[in-house]
Order: structure tokens, then C-alpha cells, then sequence
């Protein structure tokens, strides 16, 4: 077998002593593969590069296309971006896939059938990354959800229910709160569920499904779900099926791909030979059958399924209960080493086949009818010290124009002008909304407005165009109005 040419990183922490770990039992159970190491975080962090990655480790990655990565630190402070978010975005890794399961009753857990996986979009929503301070007491991020984004990864979670015999699919949203963000996440998956007429389909609002996986995971088969909520939901359910410490993901896109263990780099135990090793081998089981490796992938995991029922556990696993030893790092490698050719007697043995030449997504086709839309106002927020929105709308509502007239005033999204009640807080970060006062409002008149502002000397800090496509609002309405 030709060997696959791969990219490692040994990370930070505990990374070091996991992937070396990791690489022999990789090596001792076939896995035929050509590793290239590039240094990545902390170290760069602190050499001055705040992505935490050099041109080098890039080129890298763009050359061999498959990157296993052990966990990083990120260090303490302003200025430094989050690296996985980093990767993730530029190479286009926009599918992350968590299979969780219960080892039970060799890994301790309160539930005993947990078969579940979690698909999360894992490139848009508040992960963009985008932030502003605004005034002297708010700040802002913004959410990003898009429809190719949001349609791409629904089409990856049913597509992989359906090649994988999976038979429910669970949207995860908060659209009875952000309706037209998470809003367009759930009405994509209804509208391309309707294409899997074979798989069960059901939507939950976060919180109560958030509460269901921590208290009835076994409900579950795979969870579709945006970046943020995908991530503590990832966690949750790694938590309550024994540890975080034996979830490994994946990151994919349709040219690259990044495996990693879910867990930290855990420095309070770097350097004790401790650590297990378990989440990033079960990251790189999942890389092995991804690059068309399935024989040693499968033999892997059946000596890993095997060590876990022989009670040979690491210690944040260990329970006197079930464990017969309690071993480090090194002795748990061991031990899954000399357990390859033989398979698990009662836990399910792995068996992995080839993985498919066809692409997981189909091709998109832009909507050859976009929808028409029309500017119909602007939302201008200030910087004001004031307390009073009266006050505040005697300073306003003179500067509207012929073509745009002050409408509302809110106060961190609540509407207190007109009307409005005093208990309602208020901080110095107010939003005017001007509508246009015909069918349509034009830029010329939007920077008519914004100059009789500016000559008023009203600190605007921000502002935001209001349209409406195909004659519905693409804007949400103050609270309260």
C-alpha cells in the first residue's frame, strides 16, 4: 500500500505525549502512512505570529491535505485567534462530525446505549469571529449564517445519516428568538428533509434539546446543529458517555481534512505521562478510514474496544468498579499494541468499509431567480450619555429627511421610544430606525441622512441598511414594537 502522505502536529500540553503515543499504535497496526510535522501554538503564539501558524506549516497542509492535529494552548490575552477556528475557515472545513458513544459497562456512564453523532457548521455563526466595542459599555459580535453555508452542511448530515443507515436526524436552533438567522438554518433543513423521505425528522429549540442529550441521550441518532451550539452540545454529550477524554472529530471540507481529540491541551497535567491517549486515536481511526485505510482503522479500534473491556484504563477514566489497572500514556499504548488482530466480546466490534469515491455533498446551483430586493430604510445607532429617550428623540427626529423619518428609538434591542416604560435599563448604546417614508429608500438618501447627522454632532457608531426581499422584512422588529 502506498503510504498517504499526512500532516502531525504534537501541539501543546499533553499533545506531545499523545501523538507520540498515537503514531505507534498507528505504525504497529498497519497504517501506512508518510507523517510531515509543523510546529503550530503556543510557540508560534508567543514568537509574534497571533494565528498561532507560519507560512511553512500552510504550505504543509495545502500539499498533503490531511492533518492530525493534537491540542494546543492558546495563550492568555488580547490579540491571539483561535487556530482551529483559523484552520477550520481557511482550508473550508465546514463539516464537523462527533461520533460519541457509551463504553459501558467498561467506561463508567448513567447511560448505557449512546450511539449517537453530532454535525456541526463549522464555519459561520458567531464563530466569524467578528467583534466590535462599541461604546464605553457595549460591545457587539456579529452572527453569520448563510444559506449556501447552512445548505451545504444540512445536505452533509442527511447525506451521512443516509450512507451510514442512521435513521433520525435532529436540527438544534434558536429560531423562536434569532427567527431569521437560526431561522434560515431550520427552514433549509425542512425544506431538503423533504428529499429524505426515509429518514425521521424532528427540529428542538437549544435549550430543551440541550437538556434531553444531557438527560436522555439514547433519544438521539445524528444532531445537526449551528457552530456554537454544535460545540457545547459536542461536549455534553462526550461528557455524560463517559469522558471528553475518548471523543475524537473530524473536520471536513471537499479538499482538506483535520482530525483532532475534542480536549484541551491540559498543561495542570502536561509532562506526568498520565494523559489518554484515547480521543486523538480515535480522531486518527477516523482519518485512517477517511484517506481509504478501513483494514487498519478497524483493527485499531477493535484492540482499543478490547483494552477498555480487559479494565485496563488511564486514570481519568480508571473506577475500581470496572478497572482491573490503571495505567499512563505509554502503558495504555501498550496494551492496545498488544491487542491488535483480536476484537471486543461485548462491545460491538468496528467494521469500516471502503469510504466513498462520490462526493458527501452534491454541487450547488445558485438560484437562477434571486430574490428582489429593496432598501427601505436605515438603522443608526449612537454613542449617548443621555438616560432619557425623549430626550434623545427631540435630537433625532428633526433630522430626518423628506425620505427617511425617525421611526423608533430602542435601547439594546428594546424599543423605548415611542412609548416605552422607565423600569426598562438603559446603557449609552441607543439605535435610531429610519424608514423611508415611499416604497423605497436609495443611498443618496441614506448619506443625506447621515450628513444632517454628522452636522448635528451626533456620535453614530454604527449603521445598518433595512431590506426587504421578495416584499418580506429582512430585518427583525425592536422588542417590544
Amino acid at each position: 500500500m502506498t503510504a498517504t502522505p499526512i500532516t502531525i502536529a504534537y501541539g501543546d500540553g499533553i499533545g506531545p505525549e499523545i501523538m507520540h503515543a498515537v503514531l505507534r499504535i498507528l505504525e504497529a497496526g498497519g497504517a501506512s502512512l508518510a507523517t510531515e510535522s509543523i510546529e503550530i501554538g503556543k510557540s508560534v503564539y508567543l514568537r509574534g505570529e497571533t494565528s498561532g501558524i507560519e507560512d511553512a506549516s500552510w504550505a504543509s497542509l495545502r500539499r498533503t491535505r490531511i492533518f492530525l492535529k493534537a491540542p494546543i494552548t492558546t495563550p492568555q490575552g488580547g490579540g491571539y485567534k483561535s487556530l482551529n477556528v483559523t484552520v477550520r475557515k481557511t482550508l473550508g472545513l465546514y463539516a464537523n462530525v462527533r461520533p460519541v458513544q457509551s463504553y459501558e459497562p467498561f467506561i463508567t456512564t448513567k447511560h448505557k446505549a449512546i450511539d449517537l453523532v453530532i454535525v456541526r457548521e463549522n464555519e459561520e455563526d458567531l464563530y466569524a469571529g467578528i467583534e466590535y466595542q462599541q461604546t464605553e459599555e457595549v460591545t457587539m459580535a456579529l452572527k453569520l449564517i448563510s444559506h449556501p453555508g447552512t445548505e451545504r452542511i444540512v445536505r452533509y448530515a442527511f447525506e451521512f445519516a443516509r450512507r451510514n443507515a442512521r435513521k433520525k436526524v435532529t436540527c438544534i436552533s434558536k429560531d423562536n428568538i434569532m427567527k431569521i438567522t437560526d431561522g434560515l438554518f431550520h427552514r433549509l433543513f425542512d425544506e431538503i428533509g423533504e428529499e429524505y423521505p426515509e429518514l425521521t425528522k424532528e427540529h428542538m429549540i437549544v435549550d430543551i434539546g440541550a437538556a434531553r442529550l444531557a438527560q436522555m441521550p439514547e433519544r438521539f441518532d445524528v444532531i445537526l446543529a449551528p457552530n456554537l451550539y454544535g460545540d457545547i452540545l459536542s461536549d455534553i454529550a462526550a461528557e455524560v458517555s463517559g469522558s471528553v477524554g475518548l471523543a475524537g472529530s473530524a473536520n471536513l471540507g471537499d479538499d482538506c481534512a483535520m482530525f483532532e481529540a475534542i480536549h484541551g491541551s491540559a498543561p495542570d497535567i502536561a509532562g506526568k505521562g498520565i494523559a489518554n491517549p484515547s480521543g486523538l486515536l480515535q480522531a486518527a481511526i477516523m482519518m485512517l478510514v477517511h484517506i481509504g485505510q478501513p483494514e487498519p482503522a478497524a483493527r485499531i479500534k477493535n484492540a482499543w474496544l478490547s483494552t477498555l473491556e480487559d479494565g485496563i484504563h488511564t486514570a481519568d477514566v480508571h473506577d475500581p468498579r470496572v478497572s482491573n489497572e490503571k495505567v499512563g500514556t505509554d502503558a495504555f499504548a501498550d496494551a492496545v499494541i498488544a491487542r491488535l488482530g483480536q476484537s471486543p466480546d461485548r462491545l460491538r466490534p468496528a467494521r469500516f468499509g471502503e469510504a466513498s469515491k462520490k462526493p458527501m455533498v452534491p454541487p450547488m446551483v445558485r438560484n437562477p431567480h434571486p430574490a428582489r430586493r429593496v432598501l427601505v430604510g436605515i438603522d443608526v445607532f449612537f454613542n449617548w450619555r443621555g438616560t432619557q429617550p425623549d430626550e434623545l428623540a427631540r435630537l433625532l427626529a428633526p433630522l430626518s429627511t423628506d425620505r427617511l423619518k425617525l421611526q423608533l428609538i430602542t435601547n439594546r434591542g428594546v424599543k423605548v421610544w415611542p412609548g416605552g416604560f422607565p423600569e426598562t435599563f438603559r446603557t449609552d448604546h441607543w439605535r435610531g430606525r429610519y424608514m423611508a417614508s415611499g416604497d423605497c429608500a436609495t443611498h443618496a438618501d441614506i448619506v443625506a441622512l447621515l450628513a444632517r447627522i454628522t452636522d448635528a454632532g451626533m456620535d453614530f457608531i454604527k449603521t445598518e441598511h433595512l431590506y426587504e426581499f421578495d416584499g418580506k422584512p429582512g430585518y427583525s422588529l425592536g422588542q417590544g414594537q
